[in-house]
């Protein structure tokens, strides 16, 4: 009898095991076929990316980036000047007074002018505190501006940031990581740059290039490196297809190329400038951005976005084009919203008098 109830037991338990199993094993297969695709569904907050104006005629790059609630600032150009304008911008999103990512992509005075500050327009690093400084890992900078941004880095690690190199990211050493975790779901990766650890006589060589990565969503920033770079980048790295991509230096001729293009495809570009001043050449088609750049990215998209728009009548030398760019990625997918105006590169009026539309475009 003493059997027979052990027997009956022990079926009961198998049972209720079995069901238990069956009801975890259909929990996770519906989990899995319901799962959205398009980007981590569980991400704590949208990832916005804010291409902002300068206050000024000049090309520079100047990136905000919210990431949940984490709070980054991709260089700080174009002049000094220029913090009290993109300061006032970035204050309508951190509201804590705390940047806790800092990357200056390279030393060139149109990315760091920013945080070298003067003495009428505090730098970003007297502006705000900074948790982690990224920067890059070679230059030939002998400049003035470089030598007071080295200057306002160092004190502010003095009163607490952390300070790394890309190289020392990629590396993963003195505490540095190739990945950063930003947000729950949204993660800062920094990219190979084969002039990390090697000259060149291109400063914009030297830039920082990473990616943010949200799901299978992916954007990206290359700095201003130039063509040979850009070719290292994409032989030393596997790059997916982005969302979005940070047109190199500022639409030039000699950035955004055909082996770069070809394998991100990008789906967005943007390109932070002031098209058609004559600030680098006196040449029309090599102004920024040039008619080479808007020939290659063509072949992939017609969703091109400038900031600034060269207007020697304006106070400040300019107005603005689709002024602040901000593109935004999160469960609904991905879009652009604009301060000034949401047309497309090829619709402005600009394009149509200074430009020859690509053949992509006519299709």
């Amino acid at each position: 009898m003493a059997k027979k109830k052990f027997s009956v037991g022990v079926t009961f338990v198998a049972c209720l095991l079995a069901l238990i199993i069956g009801f975890a094993a259909a929990f996770f297969l519906y989990t899995y076929i319901k799962r959205p695709t398009g980007g981590d569904p569980y991400v704590s907050g949208d990832l916005s990316i804010h291409f902002m104006e300068l206050g000024n005629e000049y090309a520079g790059d100047s990136i905000y980036i919210k990431a949940g609630d984490t709070d980054i600032l991709i260089d700080a150009g174009s002049r000094a000047s220029s913090t009290d304008t993109t300061a006032a911008y970035i204050d309508e999103y951190c509201t804590d007074g705390v940047l806790e990512y800092v990357i200056a992509t390279h030393a060139d005075r149109d990315h760091i002018a920013g945080f070298a500050g003067s003495n009428s327009s505090p730098s970003m690093f007297d502006r705000y505190e900074c948790e982690v400084i990224i920067d890059f890992a070679r230059t030939n900078s002998t400049s003035q501006t470089y030598a007071n941004y080295i200057e306002k880095r160092d004190a502010e690690v003095a009163a607490g940031a952390v300070h790394y190199t890309a190289l020392q990211c990629w590396n993963e050493t003195d505490g540095a990581k190739r990945v950063f975790e930003v947000s729950d779901g949204i993660e800062m990766e920094i990219l190979y740059n084969y002039f990390y650890e090697n000259d060149s006589g291109d400063e914009n060589n030297y830039s920082v290039c990473l990616m943010f990565n949200q799901g299978d969503k992916h954007f990206l920033f290359t700095g201003d490196l130039e063509e040979e770079g850009e070719e290292y980048l994409v032989q030393y790295n596997e790059l997916p297809k982005v969302e979005l991509f940070k047109a190199g230096h500022h639409g030039s001729k000699t950035s955004s190329t055909d082996a770069l293009l070809s394998v991100i495809k990008p789906e967005i570009v943007c390109v932070c400038c002031c098209a058609g001043t004559d600030e680098y050449t006196d040449t029309p088609e090599n102004q920024f951005p040039t008619q080479a750049m808007i020939d290659r990215v063509a072949q992939y998209t017609d969703r091109v976005y400038v900031t600034s728009l060269g207007d020697e009548s304006a106070e400040g030398g300019y107005t603005s084009m689709n002024g602040n760019i901000v593109v935004t990625s999160n469960r609904g997918g991905v879009t652009v919203a604009c301060s000034a105006s949401d047309a497309r590169l090829k619709d402005t009026e600009w394009f149509k008098q200074n430009r020859t539309t690509p053949s992509a475009w006519l299709s």
